[in-house]
């Protein structure tokens, strides 16, 4: 029997996904998905259980398999990713200490990280950390854990992502791959390995930490145990994997300096590849799979800024699609109206308490107009980044690949293309995860020398979107001015904390 094919998980913050993708050209063949739920057991707070992961993927493994004959005798490996963050403590025996792990969403470590950034100097850590503070870093969550539920956290032998759990479910051995350590506020950039002074600045065991391997490695083989419950072969080998994150930045073919990602969801999320991490405060840096580093940002207010006119402008009586066909009635630069997408503030630096706003606004606009600069007011924010990320590094953007639910929207996209000055890619196969764990698996089994052949094999595009020059020209001239309202908007962001503590004051009085 022929092996020609790669079993990729993917762990999921709403469901376990499993595909049967082909060895030699990264089609999926057969996809599966298990939904799970989110346990919020407090506000900001955000949970769920490993044994839902477990159970998720034992499903849609089982689910693939039976579609696709003889697809056990034909799978060379398995390659899983995971959503980052999810902090899961297991004991010496890989179970865990607690029922529910805290998410990558999970906002309960906020008063931890505040204290830390009062005693602590960017200049002090970001070297170390290669990271700046967030409440998303599993570091916090151990130190939460810690201080919080101090018996789950003795009784632990160790700590996993969400895909390491999944694999050791599968395979009984220990591992975290570079990409998920990278992005924990406690691995090194610079040597690849847990950072001593991070560990103590925090405040946590070292030994509970797992060694940091290569997403390239064979961790293990599936043991009797997992082969009975997954119906997998016993044997068949399984590879460290990889944070779901960086693993879809490669599946979509972003894998050398000058490319980048620009994943446009509910936020927009922009990386360039580059050669080292760049150590700035308004920036994080994720090491990726092929050995590169992507230094990223994260615009809380993307998608999400549509939906928001969709609610705040028709009540939802509109569909997004005639949004943006009202959108594109008004003229590239909406008639010089900005907007500033600030609506839940920022991820990190200085004004994470930033304010969204309309500027300029005159007796000639309208409706088109505002929904326009909407759309423009993001890709004017997500320029602001690229233009700080390239400065920061000397590489110039090449070309942008677009995924996620904006990457639909082909006036966006335009705008975008524009905005940046760049060409935006749509990849054929949008889910990149899946790819990416594929061409990970087939070059650790052999079938490719390096894992930016097989992406070349696997990864094509569906379209290119190239800027409008006239476009990008308006586009250019109005980029300063939106710098310079954000500057100047900064000075007033306090102040409107007091004035929203004092009305909420006197609703409650």
């Amino acid at each position: 029997m022929t092996q020609d094919l790669i079993l990729a998980i993917d762990v999921g913050t709403g469901s376990a996904r499993a595909a049967l993708v082909d060895a030699a050209g990264g089609a999926i063949r057969q996809i599966s998905a298990s939904e799970y739920d989110q346990i919020v057991p407090a506000f900001g707070w955000a949970e769920q259980r490993p044994a839902d992961w477990w159970a998720g993927t034992v499903q849609a493994v089982r689910a693939v398999l039976d579609r696709e004959p003889d697809a056990v005798r034909r799978i060379l490996a398995v390659a899983a990713c995971g959503q980052m963050h999810g902090t899961v403590l297991v004991d010496g025996h890989g179970r865990p200490t607690r029922e529910t792990a805290p998410l990558w969403n999970d906002k309960r470590t906020a008063a931890l990280v505040a204290a830390f950034e009062r005693d602590n100097a960017p200049a002090s850590y970001l070297a170390e950390s290669g990271n700046p503070p967030t409440p998303a870093w599993p570091g916090f969550k151990l130190a939460w854990l810690r201080d919080n539920d101090p018996k789950a956290y003795e009784a632990a032998a160790t700590v996993l992502m969400p895909k390491d759990y999944i694999n050791l479910r599968l395979t009984g051995e220990i591992a975290m791959d570079e990409g998920d350590a990278s992005c924990s506020f406690l691995m090194n950039p610079q040597t690849g390995q847990w950072s001593a002074a991070m560990i103590d600045r925090l405040g946590l065991d070292a030994a509970k930490l797992p060694p940091i391997r290569s997403p390239l490695d064979i961790l293990g083989a599936v043991t009797a145990a997992a082969a009975a419950e997954t119906g997998l072969a016993e044997g068949t080998p399984v590879l460290v994997g990889g944070a779901d994150y960086p693993v879809a930045v490669l599946g979509s073919g972003v894998m050398r300096p000058g490319l980048a990602s620009d994943v446009m969801g509910t936020s927009s999320i922009i990386t360039l590849i580059a050669e080292r991490p760049l150590l700035d405060p308004e920036m994080c840096n994720v090491r990726t799979v092929e050995g590169h580093w992507g230094p990223f940002t994260l615009l809380e207010t993307g998608g999400d800024a549509m939906r928001w006119a969709r609610r705040a402008f028709h009540e939802k009586a509109l569909g997004y699609g005639e949004i943006v066909a009202k959108a594109a009635e008004a003229p590239a630069g909406a008639d010089a109206l900005f907007f500033l997408p600030f609506l839940v503030g920022e991820r990190l630096g200085a004004h994470r308490n930033a304010r969204a706003q309309f500027f300029g606004i005159g007796a000639r606009h309208g409706l088109a107009h505002l929904h326009r600069a909407i759309l423009e007011g993001v890709a004017f924010a997500v320029t602001r980044h690229i233009r700080i990320i390239e400065a920061a590094t000397g590489q110039k953007l090449e070309r942008v690949v677009a995924s996620g639910g904006g990457a639909k929207t082909a006036l966006w996209l335009k705008i975008k293309a524009s905005a940046y000055n760049v060409p935006i890619l749509v990849p054929q196969e949008t889910e990149c995860g899946l790819v990416g764990c594929a061409a990970m698996a087939a070059t650790a089994v052999g079938r490719f020398s390096r894992v930016e052949d097989a992406v070349t094999r696997f990864v094509a595009y569906a379209d290119e979107v190239l800027p409008d020059p006239a476009w990008a020209d308006t586009y250019a001239r109005m980029q300063p001015v939106f710098d310079r309202i954000y500057r100047h908007s900064q000075a007033l962001y306090d102040d409107l904390d007091g004035l929203a503590a004092a009305s909420h004051t006197e609703k409650v009085s």
